[in-house]
């Protein structure tokens, strides 16, 4: 069953008739899978590209090699990118990527530690980009990161 926060977030986007996809580094498509345990989530849900690998950001979702070697793949400057991108390969009125660190190994720094989330969102054409730091194991960290999401999506669709 999915959380609170994601079934709130695909009612209202049911209740408004708009679609969503996701582009998922760090979540590994446990946004769209959590949208997807909403009952009539075809209503809602267009789909979702698990995009762990810095190569499948570059191949299938266009971001440039220079964009994640001056960044990282894990940056608030390619989550950007690949929410931009994201509309193009999966029409939708809201986009929303995810990148981060859920555990060693990455991109980390004493400025990036593991935890480090990036969301970017795009509804119906306006940004929102928002940086957390998670504690916590990695499954806790992408619970986290699917929770916020949903709050952020819910949140600007009730200004």
């Amino acid at each position: 069953m999915p959380s609170k926060s994601v079934l709130t977030c695909a009612e209202l986007l049911m209740d408004k008739k708009l679609y969503i996809a996701f582009a998922e580094s760090a979540t590994g498509g446990r946004l769209s899978a959590e949208f997807s345990l909403v009952p009539h989530c075809g209503q809602t849900l267009k789909g979702g590209i698990a995009c762990y690998d810095a190569k499948i950001k570059q191949d299938i979702l266009g971001v440039s090699k220079e964009l994640i070697d001056k960044y990282t793949p894990e940056s608030a400057e390619v989550t950007k990118d690949l929410a931009e991108k994201l509309g193009s390969f999966i029409p939708s009125d809201i986009q929303v990527a995810v990148t981060g660190l859920t555990m060693p190994g990455g991109s980390e720094t004493p400025e990036k530690p593991v935890g480090t989330m990036f969301i970017h969102a795009i509804v119906n054409g306006e940004p929102i980009a928002v940086r957390e730091v998670y504690k916590g194991s990695a499954e806790d960290i992408v619970l986290q990161t699917v929770e916020r999401a949903a709050q952020l999506i819910t949140d600007k669709l009730n200004d």
